[in-house]
């Protein structure tokens, strides 16, 4: 992973995104819940041709706004890059997203959502029902769970409804994308707090890194 001093602020990551946009031929689009991964991903393989700008992460609580800010996001830098891919998964967008994407003409990482493509889509839907009553964090939102899920949902102020929230799950699955224990502990007491059982797998970056190669990797 890439060293912690050099990793965007995750406070920033989910209010306003990161941007890196100072060279390379190809634009990658994304979530600002990734930056940090891609960042490594793109470190470690020495993609320099690659630039990156994300998008605030917390428009995963809105995610009927995500479609406008991708289409926004293309349309500013467009004329200068070769080529723009879109390092987000449906993301509850419904479908619209990806049929803005075809509309614009550019790619977007395969998949329903980030759960989805770390653990890697096919697994994924392998697991079909056996996975219905559970509940997902990834690094990120082990670190941003109080932004992305305690907070938006009232339980900061209400506590007590945590049951009707919760009450049709059976686990937390923390899905790892580094070996680090403390984020172990974390995504356990977010377990903890939901009253949920703790599951913790090791997923790497699955599909994320995957999709990134291919991307890198085509002929330019």
């Amino acid at each position: 992973m890439t060293s912690n001093e050099s990793l965007p602020d995750d406070a920033a990551l989910t209010t306003k995104g990161y941007e890196d946009t100072g060279k390379g031929s190809i634009l990658l689009i994304a979530c600002g819940a990734l930056a940090r991964e891609i960042l490594d991903i793109k470190t470690r393989n020495g993609w320099d041709h690659m630039a990156l700008t994300c998008l605030p992460a917390i428009l995963h609580v809105h995610p009927e706004r995500i479609t406008q800010a991708v289409e926004d996001a293309v349309a500013k830098h467009q004329r200068n890059y070769d080529k723009i891919y879109i390092v987000y998964a449906d993301c509850g967008t419904g479908g619209l997203l990806q049929a803005a994407c075809e509309k614009l003409g550019v790619e977007m990482v395969k998949g329903p959502h980030c759960y989805s493509f770390f653990e890697g889509n096919q697994a994924f839907q392998d697991r079909g029902e056996d996975e219905t009553t559970a509940f997902y964090l990834t690094d990120f939102l082990a670190r941003q769970f109080d932004a992305f899920v305690w907070k938006p949902l009232g339980l900061d102020r209400h506590p007590e409804l945590r049951d009707m929230y919760f009450g049709n799950y059976t686990k937390l699955v923390y899905q790892a994308q580094i070996d680090s224990p403390e984020l172990t502990e974390r995504a356990r007491e977010c377990a903890d707090r939901m009253g949920l059982e703790f599951e913790r797998r090791f997923t790497g970056y699955g599909d994320l890194e995957n999709t990134l190669s291919d991307w890198a990797n085509r002929p330019r």
